[in-house]
């Protein structure tokens, strides 16, 4: 007998339908086609024993399995519900009148309790998409796939629960999940805030313009100057993510298989901070098996890379085009994936080896060149497209010990979120192009219009700084926000020299 059973593969962070076909017939096999890998094949001892602890087994005859479509690889051990009603089903142990009405994924053990899989978002949105009924997978994932509201989405301990629902002997509770509350529910808990911060204004006033333009920004300073302090407020600054942000945001992470057990929606931005020892691969995405990396579970919020030059170049490298296009594309012999990767970059660095050049009390330490040379680590290129530049000095004991409390996150964020507000109303109808930061060449010369002012201070900055191209139209992005903040609808001359003293760490003017 043929039965089909419906499960889902996961490409980038998109899922794709599979049917799996199930037919038993005379003879003695167990065979499985259209390109399984090996944890997938491994899914018949799991499924013989799951189902022998519940007194079913798999039928001593021959059973055909086909993956279909069978030119695209089947990866995991999600399948294996899929896969183990399919048989039940083949061998009438289950009625097949439910099967084309629901998406069924799981990985089974040995007991026959079910493990949580990767991706149920994306599944759950494919589900609706092909119009299935609704969704059965683990408990766990339940909360996830329940965010997709238009279809029914059951969790489950276990494989008798599913073989009992599929006969109609018991009655499964849908799990339903408010979006719009869960989504709420969370956003503006910040687990850190900028009035835990004394001093430092300038660097405040710096990562409120990168925070209202989306500008990447770069600290450099002396241990304990307080950049790592600074950067992990960032995020309590920036705009809330909208109800699609946070939705696109939670498909990356559960590809990923990042988000929590019972999570549903991500509705904070993310704050990734990896340690210098990761590999490109691990920071770009990709492997073997594709995974998305650090930059694509950073989108739409900050990736923080700490102590930037001890990090390898060639992990520093990789990082140059995904700045640029806000997306990473992974390639393969078969087939290639691309994973969003729009995040702000914040990077922390000492100035040199020691650590205390430029230090107003401790002497540095260094020979001659080494400041230069302990720059030289980050490649020209990749400064280029850091917009903000900016030193931290240490805070004076006064300030330290100052009762006073600083200006709050809220304050900070509410003239944030003015600011982007005015950027989204001007860059209506651009696809693609939401900040200031990710304004092309073409718009940047359509919005940003300088007085000849400005002209005059950018093109001083240019010539003694020896800036590139980039720098220049990053120069002028910096400015365009700055504007915005101040709420005017012109560049002026302050708004120029501020962005331009925001590059004054460039490798022209540093170290020597």
């Amino acid at each position: 007998m043929l039965v089909k059973t419906f499960g889902s593969a996961i490409f980038g962070i998109h899922a794709i339908t599979i049917t799996v076909e199930v037919n038993i017939d005379i003879g003695v096999n167990f065979l499985m086609v259209g390109l399984p890998d090996s944890a997938v094949k491994e899914s018949q001892q799991r499924i013989d024993s799951a189902l022998r602890n519940y007194n079913y087994r798999i039928p001593g005859k021959k059973v055909v399995i086909n993956m279909a479509p069978a030119d695209i690889r089947k990866e995991g051990s999600a399948y294996d519900l899929t896969i183990a009603v399919g048989i039940l089903a083949a061998d009438k142990v289950i009625r097949d009148d439910k099967l084309s009405s629901f998406m069924i994924m799981g990985e089974l053990s040995l007991d026959g309790s079910l493990q949580p899989i990767k991706g149920a978002l994306s599944i759950a949105i494919e589900a609706q998409k092909r119009g299935f009924q609704g969704i059965i997978l683990p408990l766990q994932n339940a909360k996830e796939a329940a965010i997709v509201n238009k279809i029914e989405t059951y969790g489950v301990e276990n494989i008798k629960q599913v073989i009992d629902f599929l006969n109609d002997e018991i009655k499964l509770d849908r799990v339903v999940v408010d979006t719009r509350s869960e989504f709420y529910s969370q956003v503006g808990d910040y687990e850190h805030d900028f009035a835990d911060v004394k001093g430092q204004e300038n660097i405040k006033r710096a990562l409120e313009i990168a925070a209202a333009g989306g500008h990447n920004v770069i600290l450099i300073g002396p241990p304990g100057a307080g950049k790592t302090m600074l950067a992990k407020r960032l995020p309590s600054i920036l705009p809330p993510l909208n109800l699609q942000e946070a939705l696109e945001t939670t498909k990356i992470h559960s590809v990923a298989g990042k988000l929590g057990t019972h999570q549903s929606l991500i509705s904070r931005r993310p704050f990734r901070s990896p340690h210098h020892t990761i590999s490109d691969v691990a920071l770009v995405g990709g492997g073997q098996i594709p995974q998305p990396g650090e930059i694509s579970l950073a989108h739409n919020g900050v990736l923080f890379l700490d102590e930037l030059p001890e990090f390898k170049r060639t992990v520093l490298e990789v990082l140059r085009q995904p700045l640029e296009d806000r997306v990473v594309s992974i390639a393969r012999a078969r087939f290639s994936v691309d994973y969003p990767a729009s995040f702000m970059l914040i990077a922390a660095m000492n100035p040199c080896p020691c650590g205390y050049y430029n230090h107003p009390q401790t002497e540095c330490q260094c020979g001659p060149g080494m400041v230069q040379k302990y720059l030289n680590k980050i490649s020209g290129p990749l400064f280029d497209r850091i917009d903000i530049h900016i030193e931290v000095i240490p805070v004076p004991f006064r300030e330290l010990n100052d009762a006073r409390t600083s200006e709050k996150s809220d304050a900070i964020r509410e003239r944030v979120i003015q600011a982007r507000q005015i950027q989204e109303k001007r860059f209506e109808g651009i696809a693609g192009t939401h900040c200031n930061a990710q304004m092309s060449s073409k718009v940047l010369r359509k919005v940003c219009h300088l007085d000849d002012a400005g002209n005059a201070i950018l093109k001083t900055a240019m010539e003694k700084l020896g800036l590139s191209a980039r720098a220049y139209d990053r120069i002028i992005k910096v400015a365009r926000t700055i504007a915005d903040i101040d709420k005017q609808t012109d560049i002026k001359a302050e708004h120029m020299a501020e962005a331009i003293h925001y590059r004054s760490l460039d490798r022209d003017s540093w170290g020597k």
